[in-house]
C-alpha cells in the first residue's frame, strides 16, 4: 500500500487545461458575425427551398431560369468581370509602380492611404459623385464640352449605363487591387532578378518566365474577389442607376423593398444565387491566395 502512495505521489500531476480570458475579445466578433452573417444566410437559404405554406420546394430555384432573371444575371456576370479585369490591370500597374517603378517613395504613403479608403467609399456618396462629374451636367462632361468641344453623351457615353456602372465600380476595384497586390510585390525576392540576369535573361524574360507565374495565382485570386465585390455591391448601383439597369442586386433590393414580383421566396432564391456566385469567387481566392503566399514565402 505504501509503495501504491508513493508511485501516485511521484507521477506527474494530470494536464489541466487553463481558461485563458483572451477569448473573452472574440466574443463580440463571434457574435456578430453569427447574428449578421451566419442566421441571415440560414434564413435565406431556407427560404429559397420553400413555398409561402413553409413546404420544401424546388420550384423557387427553377424559376430563376426565366428569361428576365438569367439576363439580370448575365448584365451582372458581365459589369463585375468588365470591373474586375480593368481593376486588375490599372491596380496592377499603379502597385509596380511605387514598388518596382522607382517612383519617390513619399508617393507610396499616399497612394496606400487613399487606396485604403477609396476601396471602401461606394453606395449614395459614390453615386452622387460620378453623377457630379460625369453627368449631363457634371463638371468634367462639361469641361470637355465647353473648353476641347467633345460632347461624351453625343458619343453614346451615358452614366446610367453598363459603361457607366463599369467606370464607377473602378473607383473601388482600382484600390482593393493596390491594396492586395502591393504586399505580393513586396515579397518577390531580389536574388530571383539577379539569378535571372546571370543567367542571361532580358526583364521581358524574367517577368514571363519567374514574376508573372509567381504572381499569377495571386492575380487570377485577385480578379475573383474583386468579380465577387462588384457583383454583390448594391447601394451604389441602385443610388446611380435606380431601375434603369437590371442587375440582380437591384431586381433583389426591389423585390424586398416593394415585393414587385409578387413573391417573397423568389427573392430568397434571388439572393441564394448571389451567395453561389460569390461563395465560388471567394473560394477560388482563398484557394489561389494560400497558393501564391507558399512561393513568397
Amino acid at each position: 500500500m505504501n509503495d501504491v502512495t508513493a508511485a501516485a505521489a511521484a507521477a506527474p500531476p494530470a494536464y489541466r487545461p487553463k481558461l485563458s480570458f483572451a477569448w473573452v475579445g472574440v466574443v463580440p466578433f463571434v457574435a456578430f458575425a453569427f447574428l449578421f452573417l451566419i442566421l441571415p444566410t440560414l434564413q435565406i437559404v431556407t427560404g429559397a427551398f420553400r413555398n409561402p405554406a413553409g413546404e420544401f420546394t424546388l420550384a423557387n430555384v427553377a424559376n430563376l431560369f426565366q428569361p428576365s432573371i438569367l439576363s439580370a444575371y448575365w448584365i451582372s456576370i458581365r459589369i463585375s468581370v468588365a470591373s474586375a479585369f480593368l481593376g486588375c490591370v490599372v491596380g496592377f500597374l499603379l502597385a509596380w509602380a511605387i514598388v518596382l517603378g522607382g517612383l519617390p517613395s513619399w508617393v507610396r504613403s499616399p497612394l496606400l492611404t487613399f487606396s485604403g479608403v477609396a476601396s471602401n467609399f461606394a453606395g449614395v456618396p459614390l453615386a452622387f459623385a460620378f453623377l457630379s462629374t460625369f453627368g449631363r451636367l457634371g463638371l468634367v462632361t462639361l469641361i470637355l464640352r465647353d473648353w476641347f468641344g467633345i460632347n461624351i453623351y453625343a458619343y453614346g457615353f451615358n452614366i446610367l449605363s453598363f459603361g457607366g456602372l463599369t467606370l464607377t465600380y473602378l473607383f473601388f476595384q482600382i484600390p482593393l487591387m493596390v491594396l492586395i497586390v502591393t504586399p505580393a510585390l513586396d515579397g518577390m525576392r531580389r536574388e530571383w532578378r539577379e539569378a535571372a540576369s546571370i543567367l542571361g535573361a532580358t526583364g521581358f524574360q524574367y517577368w514571363r518566365m519567374v514574376a508573372l507565374p509567381i504572381l499569377w495565382p495571386t492575380l487570377l485570386g485577385t480578379f475573383a474577389l474583386l468579380f465577387a465585390n462588384a457583383f454583390g455591391a448594391v447601394a451604389t448601383a441602385y443610388a446611380l442607376t435606380g431601375s434603369s439597369l437590371s442587375i440582380v442586386p437591384i431586381l433583389l433590393f426591389a423585390q424586398i423593398r416593394g415585393d414587385v414580383l409578387q413573391d417573397p421566396h423568389l427573392g430568397y432564391a434571388l439572393a441564394f444565387g448571389m451567395i453561389v456566385v460569390t461563395g465560388i469567387a471567394n473560394f477560388v481566392y482563398i484557394w489561389l491566395r494560400t497558393r501564391s503566399e507558399r512561393w513568397i514565402k
